[in-house]
């Protein structure tokens, strides 16, 4: 596992250097965050940074990037390394890509731009870094051709040379050209910070002490990983949920087994062949979704770089939902990855139950927005993934209204959407009663209504959990499905999509999340205080936590709550 000569190096040196790196894609992320355009990197941070050594192995990754992005970033630089010859590479180059079946990709929004790193004349180490560019509105999705521009990885640099044609050309097939003229000139604008980064770090250490620190911290993630892994009682184990979604009028039924035999972990697949809609998922994606998906359980600590996936085998059915082939769409694939999270923990629930959450809202919900501003006559795109519940925890309630597993942006702040576009936000809030319930609660979901303000506005949604519902653990109830409700008038969403005009509203409502334990099981503290701030309705007070109610202390001035107390009793009375 460690290359000889390696083992001298002191330990205090190598996490020194590990610290210095994990600064740098911070650092590298803030960077494209502060220069970007767009809201949805400015403002929902839509973008993650990591540096990979010159393998193309990656050793940090910036803490607010999304899990997912390690789909698109973990393929695209052994991708230049097949299509350019290490000898034709040069300082100064920058690559760009996107595609998911040529390029390392996992969507085509996610444009990841490569920088070498050339410390003393050789190619040391790799910076890269993703931004979601929110573009290609008013697409289809019955095959990657209809969801936007592929780019294989090609210079859009070439020493420290802006290729105009190459740029010219992929601003030529963007809907909202300006926007991606100053976020792709922010992200070449990262690496160039990253890349004056390591090369001071080389410069300080030594380029060899630099590049053996990164091969020990991989190896150091490894051995974590194995005797994390170890933990786990030897076995298989196995799960299974649906997955639905707005553009597939079925279901799909998605299965895992996990097998532990020591210190190494396989998870395999069941799928259905892949589909004509936007939900399939590369090899890359599902490999980010598995490595996410163990790494939450058995190490949350564990400092994410390569030598994590090193003990996992994963394995997919060729041509299904969960490892498609070209030309399958794939715009939608963080819906189908949010259930890989539920598959896996599932299956391991039974083996980590104090670590095991219950189902969380079980989607990346996104909101899409796309037309002409009346003001400006410009073309508009607005992005947003909304929210939901978060699993209940064997000892605290899931939390309401977050981002789950795959997915880390923030939300878009109501005053710099309304600034931006023609839409106004009428209502965000928590949705009462959403969590399931247990004896710890599950997280809440989220309602938000936008009414538009121009003409013939394209709406589409990608959500899940529309049929089926976010599970319980061990005796937890289940969370509220989402859904979506319109204003009168306004055209019927169908398969996802539909096309609003002046004063129609669309209303979001995102799913909520499993509970966690037997419900009789809750402190009535808990009950109370849930009922006094909406969290659960009168009616799941009465009909699940009659026997708390009955117990707890009514708060001053608790005149409903005293009227409950009496309907309580009498349920207990009657039992």
């Amino acid at each position: 596992m460690t290359p000889s000569g390696l083992a001298s190096h002191d330990p205090v040196l190598i996490e020194v250097i590990g610290s210095a790196l994990a600064s740098i894609v911070e650092e590298m992320s803030e960077t494209l965050v502060r220069a970007a355009y767009s809201t949805n990197i400015k403002e929902r941070r839509d973008c993650t940074a990591s540096i990979f050594d010159a393998e193309g192995r990656m050793l940090a990754q910036d803490e607010g990037g999304s899990p997912l992005h390690l789909g698109s970033l973990m393929g695209i630089v052994a991708e230049i390394g097949k299509r350019h010859g290490a000898e034709t590479i040069n300082d100064g180059d920058v690559f760009i890509g996107n595609d998911p079946f040529n390029g390392g990709g996992s969507h085509l929004p996610d444009i990841v731009v490569a920088s070498p790193v050339f410390v003393d004349g050789v190619l040391t180490a790799w910076v890269a870094n993703l931004a979601h560019h929110a573009d290609f509105g008013d697409r289809g999705h019955a095959h990657i051709f209809q969801e936007g521009l592929r780019i294989p990885p090609v210079r859009i640099m070439r020493a420290g040379q802006l290729q105009q044609d190459l740029f010219d050309l992929i601003l030529l097939n963007c809907q909202v050209p300006h926007e991606r003229t100053a976020d792709l000139r922010a992200q070449i604008a990262a690496n160039r910070l990253a890349c004056t980064r390591v090369c001071e770090l080389a410069q300080r250490y030594g380029r060899p002490t630099l590049v053996a620190a990164g091969t020990e911290l991989l190896d150091y993630t490894e051995r974590r990983m194995r005797a994390a892994i170890a933990q786990l009682p030897d076995g298989c184990y196995r799960f299974t949920d649906r997955f639905d979604c707005p553009e597939l009028d079925d279901h799909l039924d998605l299965g895992v087994t996990v097998t532990v035999d020591g210190e190494q972990l396989r998870v395999d697949f069941t799928a259905p062949p892949q589909v004509r809609a936007s939900v399939n998922v590369v090899w890359t994606a599902l490999y980010a979704a598995v490595y996410y998906s163990v790494k939450s359980l058995v190490g949350p600590d564990i400092v994410p770089n390569a030598g994590l996936h090193r003990p996992i085998t994963i394995a997919a059915p060729s041509g299904s939902v969960l490892n498609c082939e070209e030309p399958a769409a794939v715009n939608g694939r963080s819906e189908t990855c949010q259930r890989v999270v539920d598959l896996i923990h599932g299956a391991l629930a039974t083996a980590l139950p104090d670590q095991v959450t219950a189902a969380s809202n079980g989607a990346n919900t996104g909101v899409h927005f796309s037309g002409t501003h009346d003001e400006t006559g410009r073309y508009f795109v607005y992005l947003e993934t909304i929210g939901g519940g978060s699993g209940a925890r064997a000892t605290k309630d899931g939390m309401d209204g977050i981002q789950v597993h795959m997915t880390n942006t923030s939300n878009l702040p109501v005053e710099a959407l309304e600034s931006e576009y023609p839409l106004v936000i009428e209502e965000y809030a928590l949705i009462d009663d959403s969590g399931g319930v247990g004896r710890s609660r599950g997280g809440m979901g989220i309602r938000r209504t936008v009414r538009v303000e121009a003409s013939d506005v394209h709406f589409w949604l990608d959500t899940s959990r529309q049929h089926s519902q976010p599970w319980g653990l061990f005796g937890g109830g289940a969370g509220q499905t989402a859904g979506i409700e319109l204003s009168e008038g306004a055209r019927p969403v169908e398969h996802g999509y539909t096309l609003l005009q002046p004063g129609d509203r669309v209303s979001i409502l995102t799913a909520g999340a499993g509970g966690y334990g037997p419900p009789e099981q809750r402190d009535p503290a808990q009950v109370t205080r849930d009922l006094a701030e909406k969290r659960i309705s009168e009616q799941t007070a009465r009909m699940v936590y009659h026997r708390q109610l009955a117990e707890a202390e009514p708060p001053t001035g608790g005149e409903g709550h005293a009227a409950l107390q009496t309907d309580a009793g009498r349920a207990r009375g009657s039992r």
